[in-house]
């Protein structure tokens, strides 16, 4: 099997040396164009770029793969490389830009997606943030034919994973990213000894991962302390959860949900523990912070350098 791979992020990364390391000939990597990261703002290198450049790989950075839009002479180079380079299969992974009917019939044996959920719940952009946050009790990995739909297409192999109280986005994500790799290799074996049954995805349980955007992760406390803690979790490691107190905007990184009541974000109480902070319902013991500038800190080595009184008020970020 000769597989194309497109993908961008380090979950990409994962499956692509997966893919290298069980023996695949991969002739060929597409990923997103290098992006300004850092203090810096140097141009960076996406982990699936560096990965197929340390292996030898030939990397392909369109902007965009659209025959009919801005970029149209990129996709066209695109399109006529995809089309000259020999293999059976592509493989995508977060790749980040939208595969077009024309690129998906390139492949002989079409495009083949690893989506981090169990479909069809948590369609879309991010499918691992939406299921922490809505306090899902399992997730996984779905391995499906693409087609022209939103992550519609037939499914070919699914694996579970429970989901914990504690789970970050950036711990599950790390556990989803192996077992995609995992899944993905066992899917192309099968493929290759023409042992893959496709099946179509339910119409019932539909659900959309929206994309996260910074202004949702302003914490209102007006809500539970429950629904806040998962959010917390869901914007652990991106965007970060974030409160006001006063003109300072303030990271919350960790939490606990604990007995409390007053009026939402008034702070209850402060000690080595933590921060406590009323909620809609109950309370939080605020555990990591971090401010503007500084790094993540337990409370206890948060409060040393930064001064939280009971009887302050937390809002939401501006």
């Amino acid at each position: 099997m000769r597989v194309i791979f497109a993908g961008t992020p380090e979950f990409a990364a994962v499956a692509l040396a997966a893919i290298h390391a069980a023996g695949f000939e991969i002739p060929l990597v597409l990923t997103q164009p290098d992006r300004p990261a850092g203090r810096g703002m140097q141009l960076h290198a996406s982990p699936v770029k560096q990965f197929a450049l340390q292996h030898q790989i030939p990397v392909l950075q369109p902007v965009s793969l659209r025959l009919d839009g801005k970029f149209s002479d990129q996709a066209k180079e695109a399109h006529e490389q995809l089309g000259s380079t020999e293999h059976d299969v592509m493989v995508v992974a977060a790749y980040g830009l939208i595969l077009p009917p024309s690129v998906l019939a390139i492949p002989p044996q079409g495009c083949i997606n690893i989506h981090a959920s169990l479909l069809p719940r948590w369609r879309g952009a991010a499918p691992i943030h939406r299921a922490i946050e809505s306090g899902d009790a399992d997730t996984g990995i779905t391995i499906m034919q693409m087609d022209a739909g939103l992550d519609t297409g037939d499914m070919l192999l699914v694996a579970h994973e429970p989901i914990s109280p504690q789970d970050t986005t950036g711990a599950l994500h790390d556990r989803l990213a192996a077992l995609g790799g995992r899944l993905i290799v066992d899917v192309l074996q099968r493929l290759a000894e023409g042992r893959l049954t496709p099946t179509p995805q339910p119409n019932d349980g539909v659900t959309y991962a929206a994309k996260i955007s910074k202004q949702e992760a302003s914490l209102d406390l007006r809500l539970p302390a429950n629904t806040l803690l998962r959010k917390i979790n869901a914007f652990n490691p991106a965007p970060g959860a974030s409160v006001q107190l006063g003109d300072t905007a303030l990271k919350i990184w960790g939490a606990e949900r604990v007995a409390g009541s007053g009026e939402p974000g008034l702070v209850l109480a402060v000690d080595t523990h933590g921060v406590t902070v009323a909620c809609g319902e109950q309370a939080l013991l605020l555990t990591e912070l971090q401010k503007p500038g500084g790094k993540r800190l337990s409370a206890a080595n948060f409060l040393q350098g930064f001064e939280i009184h009971v009887g302050q008020r937390l809002q939401q970020s501006n």
